[in-house]
């Protein structure tokens, strides 16, 4: 049996736990909390593999293990590990209270409606989008993915972040709210529990039946009467609808809509919980995006600007919708076709933008398919009776890039 204990926010763990070991696996500064069994082996971790083999070692001869972990190992922790290595029914967890639990409780804020994003060991990419999209996420960090670099990714976004450090430690315990410059410009040292991004204005949330991030809300491709616009310059949703569908916003996703409009697509992949860029030409356009934004409850970053200038200053994004362009199409379609990590969709209403589009996917190396959409939606007639009144034909083209098609792209 593996008795996996759970130092909680940094107390010793009870004597008890490891009175009969015979061996004890941990963190150097857990195993030092801990007086060990007389003729324990202790190993401290490391690198995982070596640990692993020397745990297969007691268990195949039955010999009693124990492993200390950080609060709850079972969330993002090294039960997993164990459980791929040795199977659950060979583990005895025992959680102590997790750093996301104890940083919330600090800040006396319900977390049922928060996002946990781990960036220890991975890509602060992934973080860093959800921070953009979510109004409360908390955020495991690591060496090179801290309070810095989260800061500085977020410098354009309206957040607060709190650095939990040594919580649970009576004396080198903090707790501090910061501005994400200030985070960006601080050396925070390595004893960091957890950065808590949080909009101020939306961080208490309402009463929870489900945990987790908010749902969508009912339907998508949505109506156009959902948002405002101007003299129904709006994608329309039967177009939206296999838009959405191309796209594949979700969290953790970074979205552009290039020539947004009305911003319509731009809050439906927000409603799905991508991070997403607007790129608006007008002024007025932008005003019209932010409100559509406000009126569904979704953060929208709106960039004013002509693409494909505008563009090099963003991040690279992982789909792009384009919805406008006019001449300058096949150079925005190239600009967005060879930084896009998964996929490209493109709208057109005239036919002869069609082959230069279409010749901008395959050239930046995508997959590139596409459908001439046409509908007609029933329109009332006098004496109760409908008709069938055509839409404009729309093309809608998508490059998607190999990789993603065969293997999805990691996050």
């Amino acid at each position: 049996m593996i008795t996996v204990v759970g130092t909680g926010t940094g107390a010793p763990p009870p004597e008890e736990a490891v009175a009969g070991a015979e061996l004890v696996v941990g963190g150097r500064r857990h195993l030092d909390a801990v007086r060990l069994p007389e003729g324990a082996e202790r190993v401290v971790l490391g690198p995982l593999a070596p640990a692993l083999d020397t745990i297969g070692e007691y268990v195949a001869k039955e010999r009693p293990v124990v492993v200390l972990a950080s609060g709850d190992p079972g969330f993002f922790g090294i039960v997993r590990v164990l459980a791929e290595r040795f199977g659950p029914g060979l583990l005895d967890v025992r959680p102590g209270v997790s750093s996301v639990a104890a940083a919330f409780a600090r800040l006396g804020l319900p977390w049922d409606d928060a996002v946990v994003v781990s960036a220890h060991g991975r890509a602060l990419r992934t973080a860093v989008q959800v921070c953009r999209a979510r109004p409360k996420v908390a955020v495991l960090t690591g060496p090179g993915s801290g309070p810095a670099e989260l800061g500085a990714a977020l410098l354009h976004h309206d957040r607060v972040l709190v650095v939990a450090t040594a919580l649970g430690d009576p004396v080198r315990e903090r707790v501090e709210r910061v501005t994400p410059a200030e985070a960006a410009a601080r050396d925070w040292g390595t004893a960091v529990s957890v950065v808590l991004c949080l909009d101020g204005a939306r961080a208490l949330g309402a009463a929870r039946t489900v945990a987790g991030p908010d749902a969508m809300g009912p339907g998508w491709a949505l109506d156009e009467g959902a948002f405002a616009h101007r003299d129904s310059m709006i994608t329309k949703f039967e177009v939206r609808a296999l838009a959405l569908a191309r796209l594949g916003p979700r969290l953790g996703d970074q979205v552009w809509d290039i020539g947004a409009g009305s911003g319509s697509v731009a809050v439906e992949c927000a409603r799905f919980g991508a991070a997403v860029t607007a790129v608006e030409k007008t002024a007025d356009g932008v005003g019209r995006i932010r409100a559509n934004a406000a009126a569904h409850g979704v953060d929208v970053r709106v960039v004013h600007g002509a693409a494909p200038t505008v563009l090099a200053g963003l991040d690279d994004p992982d789909a792009v919708f384009v919805g406008g362009g006019g001449r300058e199409l096949p150079a925005i379609v190239t600009a967005c076709a060879r930084r896009a990590r998964r996929a490209v969709v493109v709208a057109m209403a005239a036919l002869d933008r069609v082959p230069a589009a279409r010749a901008a996917l395959t050239h930046a190396g995508l997959d590139c398919d596409g459908v001439l959409l046409q509908s007609s939606r029933l329109a009332p007639l006098p004496g109760d009776v409908a008709r069938l009144a055509a839409a404009n034909p729309v093309f809608l083209l998508w490059g998607v890039r190999p990789r993603a098609r065969d293997e999805g792209v990691d996050q």
